[in-house]
């Protein structure tokens, strides 16, 4: 892990996607002490100081109704952090499951599990998670599902692929040869050798789901007000520009750093990881 570390600080890249992400889930985790008006992540009314330009109170000016723009973009990232964990979280082991049985086990299985698995990555994943949210009350939870619901065949396809290279390989067929179990052979043989694959894509992930999460927001299908999100704070702001400048750029601006943060941290550890594209 040190030597990880001593890795990515030494190239500026890598150093400055491990400082982005860094500010980012810093500012997730610690929203609580660091923003001026904690109260403003709420149904908080103040028409006294609404729609006020970046000054020295309101580092990046105020909304429609007077919260502080910075304190919500804070805890937006608390949200779309806490989104993207759980997303993975569920996503991962599902797509990660189907991929070391449809590789290893092959025939049957390997035909149904990947035709499934070909059906959900036919379907463009916002169109997807678009289509889930609009049957379902926009919600937090029911996002995560909308989402969860077209990111694990992408782990399935990835797991898969290293699997089938996998199966034919000695320490595998010398786990067989001793009467190990398939699934011995699949979780403790195989899958460690597509740990550094999977670490990877899940880094790059989370700056994709930010994303998604964004776009599902600024729709109108995402996290519903007045609980802060950037996408919707984006969505909201647009209508008054370029006037009120400040209620696009700096919610998109965080989307910016959050997204180009993990981008930088995951293509650093794919290189360092030796994980091929």
């Amino acid at each position: 892990m040190k030597r990880t570390l001593v890795i990515l600080l030494r190239n500026p890249l890598s150093a400055l996607g491990v400082a982005l992400v860094a500010i980012v889930v810093l500012s997730a985790l610690l929203a609580d002490f660091i923003v001026p008006f904690p109260e403003h992540k709420g149904a908080v009314v103040d028409f006294v100081n609404f729609n006020k330009p970046p000054d020295s109170t309101y580092l990046m000016g105020t909304d429609l109704v007077g919260r502080d723009l910075f304190s919500r973009i804070v805890y937006a990232y608390r949200i779309s952090l806490l989104l993207g964990v759980v997303v993975l979280a569920i996503a991962v082991p599902i797509g990660v499951t189907v991929g070391l049985f449809a590789g290893y086990l092959g025939g049957w299985t390997e035909a149904i599990l990947m035709r499934v698995t070909d059906v959900f990555l036919s379907i463009p994943p916002l169109v997807l998670a678009v289509s889930i949210m609009g049957l379902l009350e926009p919600t937090l939870t029911n996002g995560m599902l909308a989402v969860t619901a077209m990111w694990w065949p992408w782990y399935a396809r990835l797991v898969y692929n290293i699997a089938r290279s996998e199966r034919e390989e000695g320490y595998v067929l010398a786990a067989e040869v001793i009467g190990a179990s398939s699934l011995h052979v699949a979780f403790r043989e195989i899958l460690p050798n597509c740990i550094p694959a999977i670490v990877t894509k899940m880094t790059l992930d989370l700056g994709f789901v930010i994303i998604i999460a964004s776009s599902l927001s600024f729709l109108g299908l995402g996290v519903q007000p007045p609980t802060p999100d950037l996408g919707s704070m984006v969505a909201e702001g647009a209508r008054y520009l370029p006037d009120s400048w400040w209620l696009t750029v700096f919610p998109g601006l965080a989307i910016l750093i959050a997204v180009f943060g993990f981008n930088l941290l995951g293509d650093a550890l794919r290189e360092i990881l030796g994980v091929e594209e």
